[in-house]
Parts: C-alpha cells; structure tokens; sequence
C-alpha cells in the first residue's frame, strides 16, 4: 500500500478490525520509511447483477428501485419500511448468490410476489397486477381465485 505522505510502496497493518457489521475491515498501517500512520479500507468487490428487461435491454440492478415499487404497492398499508428493506436485502443475497451475473426482470418480480404474499396480500395483488400487466378484469379476477383457493387450502391443512 502507497504512503500518502512519502509515497513508499511498502507499509506495515498495525491494527486491523472489522466495520459497517463485519462489510468492511478497517486497517491502519505505518510507513516502512518515515513511519507515518495511515488508514485503508479493505472491502469486498463485488460483481454488479445485470438485469435483462421485457425489452432485452440492460441495465445494473438497482435495490432502490425494487424498494420503491414495494413501496408503492404497500401504500397505506401496516407493512413498515424495515420490512420491505429486509425483503429488497433477501433478494440482493439470492440474485449475489447465484452464479447468474445476468437475470431477468422477471424473475426478481416474481422473488417480491412471493415476498410480499406471506407479508400483505392487498400489497401483493397491487404489486402482481403491474408486474403481470393485467389486461382486463378477468385476468384481475384469475389471480384473486389463485389467492383464494391457495389460502382456502393452506387453511384446510391446519
């Protein structure tokens, strides 16, 4: 590591300790030549996830998009905003856990349906019914007996 005062090449780690929960090491390190103090960050690099759109263009995966449209459908609803950030976090690690640099859209929407079916169905359907495009009432209606009949059996299995 480069000294910022003298600019030798080579330094010393004095002390190293974890940060941002365990996100980041914090290291300081001394200077082999005039003995200067300096801190560095060592971090993680991290290969950004490519997203394919219905119109096959791409671009970087952006959780704060994601976060909004839970956001909105969520709207004047009891669901609060650090469960939606824990719901845009548990997709992040699926979509970094994969081995897929490139996903598409499709497939993250799909990952928040389910998401927030087990957490708020009014939000869910609201979010289903952009996500899918719902045509006319019928494909509106389709989706609501799908909900219906799921929860109708999970209800007869208790």
């Amino acid at each position: 590591m480069k000294c910022p005062y003298c600019s030798f090449d080579e330094s010393k780690v004095v002390d190293s300790r974890p940060t941002d929960e365990g996100e980041r090491i914090r290291r300081r390190r001394e200077c082999l030549r005039c003995g200067k103090r300096f801190t560095t960050y060592e971090v993680i690099e991290t290969v950004p996830t490519v997203v394919i759109k219905k119109d096959k263009s791409r671009e970087a995966f952006d959780r704060n998009k994601l976060l909004n449209g839970l956001l909105r459908a969520c709207e004047k609803r009891p669901v609060s905003l650090v469960t939606l950030e824990a719901v845009v976090d548990e997709i992040e690690t699926m979509l970094q856990n994969s081995l897929d640099r490139e996903v598409p859209s499709s497939l993250i929407g799909t990952y928040a349906m389910d998401k927030l079916r087990d957490i708020d169905e009014v939000a869910y359907v609201r979010f289903a019914s952009v996500y899918r495009e719902f045509k006319d009432i019928n494909s509106f209606m389709d989706e609501l007996s799908r909900i219906k009949s799921a929860k109708e059996k999970e209800a007869s299995k208790e």
